[in-house]
């Protein structure tokens, strides 16, 4: 099977006192490029993330979401720091002492100054957010797996079309070849009789204007290679795998192919048949850049 580089998933795992949530989708790009946006309460696990997602994916520019929430009541507990409360205590009674003033410093004086009293957060248990996360993951990347390999399978019908047309025109251009050569020949005799009069005609110098003629015009080789070339790729598509690259490199070698037929060409028939086939061409190089 092959694959689109677009591709979307997404996948929350939840537990009882947290819900994590993996949400990612890419466009077309020559490497992988992954792109994680991440709490940072989940941060330390960005690493393992992107090694996860190898296992997956081979091109593509990949943004990948991680959202996090916490369930639990018991997330934030109040601390009590007692050496600063003392460190409060101790320069209160100095300043009492040094400008003579009343020592009437109560509990609830005390607790009022600034982080005596602090709500820090719980560390949660590592394994278990490890685990919600590996789940999360893997559920995203699976869903982001198959809505590639669907949208490969559209892409792989739509090539397929698109190579069938081009053998169509490949077909039409091998056998106008044959057709040009001996319409070429009859053009080239009734010249000759107007030149001499109807003296009698040199067929071995018409033969020899007309093998000069084909050669010129011979595209046997490009239509030979466009074949092998298009068989190359319908072969890659049936046997998938990450093949965009490979298959770009076949269009790019098409392409070459239709610029020399074209150049070749002195057939208004056989020229057409060219641009249709550049034309179909380039089509195909557009529907390969979307393939991993």
């Amino acid at each position: 099977m092959i694959k689109s580089m677009t591709g979307f998933g997404r996948h929350e795992a939840v537990r009882d006192n947290m819900k994590i949530t993996v949400e990612m989708k890419a466009v077309n790009h020559r490497y992988l490029d992954i792109n994680i946006k991440i709490p940072k309460k989940l941060s330390n696990f960005e690493s393992a993330i992107r090694t996860m997602l190898k296992q997956y994916i081979q091109r593509g520019k990949v943004d990948v979401f991680v959202t996090y929430e916490d369930f639990s009541e018991s997330n934030s507990a109040l601390q009590y720091h007692e050496a600063l409360a003392g460190e409060y205590l101790k320069y209160l009674r100095r300043m009492a002492k040094t400008y003579r003033l009343v020592d009437d410093v109560s509990v609830s004086t005390l607790a009022r100054f600034p982080d005596v009293f602090t709500m820090e957060e719980q560390d949660a248990d590592e394994t278990e957010l490890k685990a919600a996360l590996e789940e999360a993951v893997t559920g995203a990347a699976g869903q982001f797996v198959e809505s590639r390999i669907r949208e490969g399978e559209n892409l792989k019908q739509d090539l397929s079309s698109k190579l069938d047309e081009m053998l169509t025109n490949v077909h039409f251009i091998e056998e106008r070849a044959p057709q040009i050569i001996a319409q070429y020949r009859e053009k080239l005799k009734v010249k000759v009789k107007e030149l001499l009069e109807d003296k009698q005609v040199d067929e071995s110098r018409i033969a020899a204007e007309v093998t000069i003629y084909a050669d010129k015009i011979c595209v046997d080789e490009e239509t030979v290679r466009l074949r092998s070339h298009i068989e190359a790729v319908k072969k890659e598509l049936s046997e998938g795998g990450s093949i965009g690259r490979k298959l770009d490199f076949i269009a790019q070698e098409m392409n070459r192919e239709a610029n020399t037929i074209l150049s070749k060409a002195n057939d208004l028939a056989v020229s057409d048949a060219g641009i249709e086939l550049k034309t179909a061409i380039e089509k195909v190089r557009e529907q390969i850049q979307n393939i991993e």
